[in-house]
């Protein structure tokens, strides 16, 4: 698929194709939550490895998480500290989550906002998006949109021309679950907790 402008992607975004951007970690390869499995059947991804809902504001999380009073003011906390950032907190999900994104525990669901420009403000346009790195299963996470665009054929991925090069580190996000009162790292990333 050609490198696309950013009106392009947005729109293909919002009618239910797969895009890819840049962000602060990976290239995000991204779908509309109810059409996750697009994700999957591209990468040639297991089911036992869920997707990550990502945005641009904090804000436009929480109503897909589910937790006492209390346990909002923990994870909104700790998102102040990290957001936006490489930080993706794996919550209970609510009733509201597609079960397209952790197909095989869909009472779970890891959030994240990037920690970069271009992301959010795709992010802003499209609303959350159901996301994970821009590879096929057990390679390696491709770093440029040429290489993405050339890989996935069916991805519209946006155009070098179309923003400011942001650094991305390479390295994926910091992986934290909320468990029993407390967070358990599943993925050491960028972020040390």
């Amino acid at each position: 698929m050609p490198l696309v402008s950013f009106s392009e992607l947005i729109a293909g975004a919002k009618n239910g194709k797969l895009v890819s951007f840049p962000t602060d970690t990976v290239p995000a390869l991204a779908s509309r939550p109810d059409s996750a499995e697009l994700i999957f059947t591209a990468k040639e991804r297991g089911q036992d490895k869920p997707l990550i809902l990502m945005a641009g504001f904090a804000e436009d999380l929480w109503p897909y998480v589910a937790g006492t009073p209390e346990e909002l003011e923990i994870w909104q906390n700790i998102a102040k500290k990290y957001w936006p950032g490489a930080l993706t907190l794996v919550l209970p999900a609510s009733e509201k989550v597609s079960p397209q994104m952790n197909p095989l525990d869909p009472t779970t669901l890891g959030i994240r906002v990037p920690n970069s420009p271009i992301a959010r403000k795709i992010l802003r346009e499209t609303g959350p998006l159901a996301t994970t790195s821009a590879n096929k299963s057990g390679q390696p996470a491709l770093l440029n949109l040429q290489e993405i665009a050339a890989e996935f054929l069916e991805v519209l991925a946006l155009s070098p021309q179309e923003f400011e090069t942001t650094p991305t580190t390479g390295i994926p996000s910091t992986v934290v679950k909320w468990t029993l009162g407390g967070w358990e790292i599943l993925r050491q990333g960028a972020i040390i907790l």
